[in-house]
C-alpha cells in the first residue's frame, strides 16, 4: 500500500453513518464553552453544597472586616499571606475570648443551681410565694411544686423515673448533641479556612468577577455589585452593635431591677436582641417575673424603659446603621432577618437582608431605566415632554 493511500481517508461508512463532507460545528464552541460552565457550577454545587454554610459565614465576615484589613495590609507592607494569618489570628482571639467568658460564667451558674438543687432534694422546699400567688393557676402550681420538689427526695426519685423510662432519648439525644458538637467545630474550622483564603486573595478575586460581570451587565454591574459589601458591612456592624448594647444597657437594668443572675439574662437578652422581636420578648417575661415575686414597680419600671430604649433603638440608630447603601425599607429589612432565619438559622440574619437588598436594587434599576427610556421614545415619536407618563406621574403626585 502507497503513502498516498494511507492518507486519503476512507468513503466507506462509519457505526454511525457515513461520513460528513462539511466540518461546521453543531454548536457553536462558545455556547458549548457557556453550557459546560453551567453544567460544571451545578456540578459543584450539588457536591460541595455541605462547604456553602461556612464559605457564607467567611464571605460575610470578610465583608464585614475588609476595611480594617485593608488598614492592616497598610501597616504590614502590604503583604496579604501575613496580613490574612493576622487578621485569622485576631478572629480567632475575638471569637475564643468571648465565648470561654461565657463558658465559664455559665459554668459557674449551672453549679449554683446544681447545688440549689441538691440541697433542696435533701431536705425539701416551700413553694415560692410568688408562685403560689399567682391568678387562676396558683394553687395548681403549688401542689405540682410540693409534689415534685417540696418533699425531700422527690427531685431525686423525678429523675430516676423519667431518666429509667426514656434512658434510649437520653441516649439518643446525648449522642446528637455530641454530633452537633462535632459538626459544629467542623464548621468553625472550614469558615476560618475560607476566611484565610477570602483574605489572602479577596482582592483578586473581586476584580476578576468585576471583569466577567462588566462583560454580563456593562452598564449597571458597578452599581448592582457594590450593594452586596456594603450591604453585608453595614447589616453585620449594626445588627452586632445593636445587640451589643441592647445586651449592656438591658443587663444593667435588670442588675438595678433585681433580678436574679443580671449578667446571664444580659448575654441572653443580646443574642436573642439578633432575632427580630428576642429583645422586647426577654425584657417582657423578666418584667413579668418581677410583678410576680412581689416587685410590680421594678417590673413595670423595666418594662417601661425597655420600651423606650427598644423605639429609640429602632426609629433612630437601626435605621441607619442597618439597610446598606441602598437605604431599604422597614418591610424588605423585617422580610429579609425573618425569611433568612427561617431557611438558614443564624447566618439568614445577615444573607437575608442582603438578598432583599439585591432584589431592591434589580427593581430600582428596572425603573430608572424605564424612566430614562420614555423621554427617548416619545422624542422619536415626537410626542411633547408634558406628556410623556413620566411628566404625567409627576403632576398627578403634586
Amino acid at each position: 500500500m502507497s503513502a498516498f493511500e494511507k492518507k486519503t481517508p476512507s468513503k466507506e461508512p462509519r457505526w454511525l453513518g457515513p461520513v460528513a463532507s462539511s466540518s461546521v460545528a453543531l454548536i457553536p464552541s462558545i455556547s458549548a464553552a457557556r453550557w459546560l460552565l453551567v453544567l460544571v457550577v451545578f456540578a459543584g454545587i450539588y457536591f460541595f453544597h455541605g462547604f456553602i454554610v461556612p464559605v457564607l459565614a467567611a464571605l460575610v465576615i470578610g465583608f464585614a472586616s475588609w476595611p480594617l484589613y485593608r488598614r492592616l495590609l497598610a501597616r504590614i507592607g502590604g503583604s496579604t499571606t501575613l496580613g490574612a494569618t493576622i487578621a485569622i489570628l485576631f478572629i480567632i482571639t475575638f471569637l475564643l475570648v468571648p465565648i470561654g467568658i461565657a463558658i465559664s460564667y455559665t459554668t459557674g451558674e449551672v453549679r449554683e443551681w446544681v447545688g440549689w438543687a441538691l440541697e433542696v432534694n435533701r431536705i425539701g422546699a416551700p413553694t415560692p410565694e410568688w408562685i403560689a400567688t399567682l391568678p387562676y393557676a396558683g394553687s395548681w402550681l403549688d401542689n405540682q411544686w410540693t409534689s415534685h420538689i417540696g418533699v425531700p427526695g422527690a427531685i431525686g426519685e423525678y429523675i430516676q423515673i423519667v431518666s429509667g423510662a426514656n434512658i434510649g432519648n437520653i441516649y439518643r439525644a446525648v449522642v446528637a448533641a455530641g454530633g452537633g458538637a462535632f459538626h459544629l467545630v467542623l464548621t468553625l474550622l472550614f469558615m476560618l479556612i475560607a476566611l484565610f483564603f477570602v483574605y489572602r486573595d479577596g482582592a483578586s478575586f473581586s476584580r476578576q468577577i468585576d471583569l466577567l460581570g462588566e462583560r454580563i451587565l456593562p452598564s449597571r454591574w458597578e452599581r448592582i455589585s457594590r450593594v452586596v459589601p456594603a450591604t453585608i458591612s453595614s447589616t453585620v456592624t449594626g445588627m452586632t452593635l445593636i445587640a451589643i448594647g441592647e445586651g449592656i444597657v438591658l443587663g444593667i437594668a435588670y442588675w438595678i431591677a433585681g433580678v436574679p443572675s443580671p449578667v446571664t439574662l444580659g448575654v441572653i437578652t443580646g443574642v436573642m436582641a439578633l432575632i427580630p422581636g428576642g429583645a422586647p420578648l426577654s425584657f417582657t417575661l423578666v418584667s413579668i417575673y418581677l410583678v410576680a415575686s412581689g416587685s410590680p414597680f421594678a417590673g413595670i419600671a423595666l418594662l417601661v424603659w425597655g420600651s423606650v430604649e427598644l423605639f429609640i433603638v429602632d426609629k433612630t440608630v437601626r435605621p441607619r446603621l442597618v439597610g446598606g447603601p441602598i437605604k431599604l425599607p422597614f418591610l424588605p429589612t423585617f422580610f429579609g432577618l425573618v425569611g433568612g432565619v427561617k431557611t438558614m438559622g443564624f447566618l439568614g440574619l445577615f444573607i437575608g437582608p442582603v438578598l432583599m437588598a439585591l432584589l431592591v436594587a434589580v427593581w430600582r434599576e428596572w425603573v430608572r431605566e424605564v424612566e430614562l427610556s420614555e423621554p427617548r421614545e416619545a422624542e422619536a415619536a415626537n410626542i411633547p415632554a408634558t406628556e410623556t407618563p413620566a411628566a404625567r406621574r409627576e403632576v398627578a403626585s403634586s
